[in-house]
This record gives structure tokens, sequence and C-alpha cells, in this order.
């Protein structure tokens, strides 16, 4: 008897999985909706109030790390008395160690169970920082009445995935440039201009009243930040072990702060730089949740296109180096649509110096001059007050915004 075996390839696998996990959310969604229309006739109860898990306002984080963009919003809720929903996929997310009277915290686990609940929530209005809602695992619910979306640093609009804010209704920015930026897409991919609004960047808020609030630094030693991006675009990829060895060499203390998505994405070359750095003793690693300390008590920021350069300069004023982005791969990114520079780019030889592999060799004289040197003060400046609009009341400006697109809605959204 001839015995078949039945090969599927992973592409094809993970096609499958997604389907019937689809299957399995649809099913679930409307057994849950039929229990609760059940539920309303029995009981007479509307199935829109908020004890059917109905929210006016819902905030949904995927991370932790998110929880400085989020707090002073739900903390401007909690001090006008508006009940909010707050879903996170972080076990340990702070909102937990928070006395909230209105502000409502859930987890509701990670990856495709969060989608999955995430998939039949039921609001007016659902804020997030999470792009690419109704790409991929994340669909919109037909509960929702309106999908914001808030930027969680001063970077470009046209580097989160492509499709990232196509099927959000609003978007919230921190400044003009990206609404300037989302609006070149939406011309060139001739989708109908969504909905936005300047409200400027809730996180810049909560780590410029940090700083004013900070004690000096206490060091011995210049210690230099390096945070190179994600993928291979960012400097690991091509610079990796000659500018660490370069900047060991300069005898300052290095601080290595992987972004958190390359402990996923770049795996095998971290690790090959922590084995090849163990046991050195001015090279150390950094992966606190918060970046403020690590931040405030560097002299030099060396990074790429990451968002944490201006974090750095805009906040703490203080320059950078960066390594060269002409190279950038942008084929994966809403950028590839356009031909213009993005901003995030054409900004950095205004606000700090750059590393090629040709000047590797005297690093620490150039570290010296850019960090004594106030060269940059002027574009530092500049890029504060163009980037960072409504400076200390992006709080303020969303949870207003929320309020009036709330009771635009005539009629919670129903599930038919």
């Amino acid at each position: 008897m001839e015995i078949f075996y039945l090969y599927i390839d992973p592409a094809t696998g993970s096609m499958l999985f997604s389907v019937l996990l689809g299957v399995f959310i649809a099913a679930g969604f409307f057994l849950r909706m039929l229990f609760i229309k059940l539920k309303t006739l029995i009981g007479g109860k509307s199935a829109s109030s908020a004890s059917e898990g109905h929210y006016k306002y819902l905030v949904y984080s995927d991370d932790k790390r998110y929880w400085n963009t989020f707090m002073p919003v739900l903390d401007e809720f909690e001090k006008r008395g508006i009940d909010v929903g707050f879903w996170t996929s972080s076990e340990d997310d702070p909102v937990f160690s928070k006395e909230y009277k209105h502000v409502h915290p859930e987890f509701i686990g990670a990856g495709n169970k969060a989608f999955v609940k995430l998939n039949a929530a039921r609001a007016d209005v659902l804020l997030s920082t999470t792009p690419g809602l109704d790409v991929l695992q994340w669909k919109r619910s037909k509960g929702v009445g309106k999908y914001v979306h808030i930027f969680h640093a001063a970077t470009s609009a046209l580097t989160y995935r492509m499709f990232g804010l196509d099927f959000y209704d609003v978007v919230l920015t921190a400044s003009d440039f990206q609404l300037e930026e989302m609006r070149m897409v939406e011309k060139k991919r001739k989708l109908k201009p969504k909905e936005a609004k300047v409200v400027g960047l809730t996180y810049f808020d909560v780590l410029a009243d940090k700083l004013a609030k900070a004690d000096k630094p206490e060091k011995t030693n210049k210690v230099i930040l390096l945070a190179p991006s994600w993928g291979q675009s960012g400097f690991l990829y091509k610079f990796g072990e000659k500018l660490i060895d370069a900047l060991i060499d300069t005898g300052y203390e290095i601080v290595f702060r992987p972004h958190p998505q390359s402990y996923t994405a770049d795996k095998d070359i971290l690790e090959k730089v922590r084995q090849k750095y163990e046991g050195c003793s001015n090279f150390t690693w950094n992966s606190d949740n918060d970046n403020f300390d690590i931040l405030n008590k560097a002299d030099l920021l060396i990074s790429d296109f990451s968002g944490v350069v201006f974090d750095f300069t805009i906040i703490f004023g203080k320059p950078i180096m960066y390594t060269s982005v002409k190279d950038f791969d942008d084929g994966v990114y809403d950028s590839a649509w356009v031909k213009e520079e993005l901003w995030k780019f054409k900004v950095l030889p205004t606000i700090g110096c750059e590393i090629s592999e040709d000047n590797l060799d005297d690093l620490k004289t150039r570290i010296d001059e850019t960090i004594s040197s106030d060269k940059y003060e002027k574009g530092i400046k500049a890029a504060r007050e163009y980037a960072w609009k409504n400076q200390g009341h992006a709080a303020e400006a969303i949870v207003d915004y929320l309020k009036e697109l709330q009771s635009s809605i005539s009629e919670p959204a129903e599930v038919k």
C-alpha cells in the first residue's frame, strides 16, 4: 500500500492559519453578538451599554513602551471625569499600577489573541498608535465608529510599513510635516483624504517635564549612546563591528541600546555583538523600558534614521552623529511611493555630523568636536519648533478632539 504525504510549504501554511483564524474570529464574534441581542430582548437592556462591553472611548496599546504616549491622554480623561477603556498587550503595563477611577484597563493578550479581541471591539472611538489596521490580522470591527491614529514619535509618517495608515478614519499628528507626508501618499495612491489634525506629541511633553525636574546625571567619563534602528537598512548591517570597535577605542563609556524590534528581527547580529564584546569594560547594553535616564546621561547619540534622534536633539538639545542614509531601502515602506526626500533625512546635517567608513579612523576627534561645538544649536532649535507643535498641551488637544468626534457620532456603532 502506497503512503502519500501532504507537504505544505511555510508560506501556504501561514496563509491557511490566517484563514482559519479569520473563521474562528467571525464565528466567535457572531455568537457573542447573538448572545448580547438575546440578552437584550430578555432583559430589556441596550446592546450598546457600557455594561455589555461598548465604550464611548477605547484606547489600545500594543506594548508598554508606549506608556509615555498614552499616560497624558488617560490622565486628561481622568481629570475630566470621562470614562475610557484601555486595552493593552503588555501584562505588566504601567497602567495597572495607577489608581484611576475613570480609566478601565484590561490586558487582552498579545499577537493573535489580541487581534481576536480587537476585531470584536465595540466603541464609538478607538485610539491607537499601532499601524496596519485592516492590512493583516487586525481587522476593522463593525462595532467601532471611528478609528484614530496618533504618533508616538516626531518621525516620518511614511516610514511605517506600507499601507500602515490607509484604513484609519483620523490621524492626529505631532506637526505639519507628518500631515503633509500623509497627503503625498494619499494623492499618489488616489485615496480619499482622511480627516487629520495637528495636536502635538504627548511623548515629548512627558520627556520635557521629566527633564525640567531631573537632577544633573553623575558621571566621570563621556557617555556615547549607540542606538541603531532595526532591520537591514540600519547601521548594524552596514558598519557593524567596525563602528563599535572604533567607539571602544575612544575610551569613552559606550552604551548600546538596540531598537526593541531588533530583539526579534535582528537576533543573529545582536548575538554576534553580545558574544564579541562580552566582558568589554567600556561597552554595556541598555534595554530599559523608559529611555529617559540614558538619554539624559549621554553626551552624544550615534544612530541612523531611528526616531530616537529627535528625542535626543529636540528634548535634550544635544547634537548627534549619524551614519549615511543614502542607501536606505524603502521598498516596504510608504515612502517608496514618493520621490521627495523626507524631512527626517533632510534635517540630519543641521543637527549633527555624518559618520562614514572613511572617517572612522579619527572618530574620537570628531566626537569631541561635535560635543563641544555650537555649530548645531541653530539647527536643533529650528527642528524643535518645526517638528513639535502645541508643546506641553497635546493631551488636552487630543481629548478635546476625541470628545468632538464622539459627539458627532449620532448613534453608537451597531453590529449587523
